[in-house]
């Protein structure tokens, strides 16, 4: 009986070494997180900046914020302001001086996620809100010129531009294979019908603008889902938010940016938009966090 008594001991034993080893092995790696992306993302002319000359770069973006918040081993913020996809392969002229690496350059082997929030100056929509802007009640609608003919231009713009997401998700996993990659969408910018003149856009036209930065977030979560990829979405949390609110509720400037909601950048989240992009963004990578704002 001793010897069987010995004998379960010692099978025991060994059973715990293996269930120790086993846990220790399942430990997930630790947190690498590399943020990408344009001037949304960077959170450009948002004070304090960490890099204002070459990428106009947010001390408080939400990467920086999640950073301070969860604390990873190694955290790398390549966000930059004016940003394509074209600058994630190749070096970035500064905003005022200076030149930004590749953004992929910043991606390892042990990254473990990977936040980018990128397309909107690949299709130059900050370039078609300000072509859209009217001071009059009379001039050209920024809508008919871009949908002459029947043909809406922008929108068949998006489209093809659509697959370069995917092309990115890729290049990204095969950079960093065992990165969760986030792909960060862009917030609601403005109000059914606008506020014209508050913001000087015609209503037809801010149903325009805002109907194809809808089309360019739904053509990035198509991206993500297709390529393994999550989406977040920032349009929703940030309904009533938009640029037709006041100093108190806004979280995207308009045309005036403004010290008060520590917003520079015109038609650009502030500091109040940067910090409310925390939660879903969290949330997605399973870090915490609420997917409602």
């Amino acid at each position: 009986m001793r010897k069987i008594s010995r004998f379960t001991a010692v099978v025991s034993a060994l059973a715990l070494v293996v269930a120790g080893s086993v846990q220790a092995s399942a430990a997930p790696p630790p947190l690498v997180y590399v943020a990408m992306g344009d001037s949304f993302a960077a959170g450009s002319l948002v004070l304090p900046q960490t890099d204002l000359f070459t990428c106009a770069r947010s001390a408080i973006n939400y990467a920086g914020l999640i950073n301070q918040q969860v604390k990873p081993k190694v955290f790398r913020d390549v966000t930059c302001g004016s940003a394509t996809t074209e600058h994630f392969a190749n070096p970035q002229p500064g905003n005022v001086f200076g030149t930004a690496a590749p953004q992929y350059d910043a991606l390892s082997k042990d990254t473990t996620l990977v936040t980018v929030g990128i397309g909107g100056n690949d299709i130059g929509l900050i370039g078609l809100a300000v072509s859209c802007v009217n001071l009059l009640p009379v001039g050209t609608s920024c809508k008919a010129t871009q949908t002459a003919g029947g043909v809406d231009r922008l929108a068949q713009q998006i489209d093809a531009f659509a697959p370069t997401y995917g092309t990115v998700i890729e290049e990204i996993r095969k950079r960093a294979p065992q990165a969760k990659i986030l792909m960060v969408g862009y917030p609601t910018a403005i109000q059914p019908g606008g506020c014209w003149p508050f913001v000087p856009v015609w209503g037809q036209d801010a149903d325009y603008l805002q109907a194809s930065l809808t089309r360019l977030n739904l053509r990035m979560k198509q991206q993500a889902v297709a390529h393994g990829a999550k989406y977040v979405d920032l349009a929703t949390p940030s309904i009533g938010h938009d640029m037709c609110q006041g100093i108190t509720s806004k979280w995207i400037e308009g045309l005036i940016p403004s010290i008060v909601t520590d917003g520079l950048a015109p038609l650009h989240p502030n500091a109040a938009g940067l910090a409310h992009a925390v939660q879903p963004v969290l949330a997605a990578a399973g870090l915490g966090g609420s997917s409602k704002s």
